[in-house]
């Protein structure tokens, strides 16, 4: 099934390079938008851990629109690397950022964006093992529903934000836009 090994190994190491530079300005979009809610539903609002991730979130979601149509019919579970890769960065990011901060006490910017490309980095290489994986397509309509299920907590959780330290901004101490 995985006849085009090559063809797909190039789309992953190319998404780590989209997720990095789209995200990256993904910090900026909401504020250079005038605090656009539009925007800010796949943009940071703030500082907070949780609004961070939705950098990583986003960027890989319109990759994989695309990168879809050029490698569904070399894989059988695409929706199900994605769905796993994305929750694998997501989780590296919150562990090492609550892990590194308990030692210095305090966010450190390169720390944070080593983080996330290397959340990037991880996010893509899991998603191509499990590529090459031989599970059936009758389950990518789960992985999918809990890929876009994923992309709606961010934006409700933008809005409707849980006061809790995952979502608090670290500078002003407010939580969601």
């Amino acid at each position: 099934m995985f006849d085009n090994y090559n063809n797909v190994k190039r789309w992953e190491l190319w998404g780590i390079l989209w997720i990095v530079l789209i995200g990256s300005l993904l910090h900026f979009t909401y504020e250079w938008s005038g605090n656009s809610y539009i925007v800010g539903s796949f943009s940071a609002v703030n500082e907070s851990v949780w609004e961070h991730l939705k950098l990583g979130y986003f960027p890989l979601l319109l990759f994989s629109i695309v990168e879809y149509w050029f490698v569904r019919n070399k894989v059988r579970n695409f929706y199900f690397s994605k769905t796993i890769g994305i929750i694998a960065m997501e989780l590296f990011i919150i562990i090492s950022f609550y892990f590194y901060t308990a030692i210095t006490n305090k966010p450190i910017l390169f720390m944070d964006i080593g983080l996330f490309i290397l959340g990037a980095i991880i996010c893509q290489l899991i998603s191509f093992k499990l590529m090459k994986l031989n599970i059936g397509k009758s389950s990518n309509i789960i992985w999918f529903s809990l890929f876009i299920l994923i992309g709606c907590i961010f934006v409700s959780f933008t809005f409707y934000t849980p006061e809790l330290p995952l979502f608090m901004d670290y500078n002003t101490k407010k939580y969601g836009v």
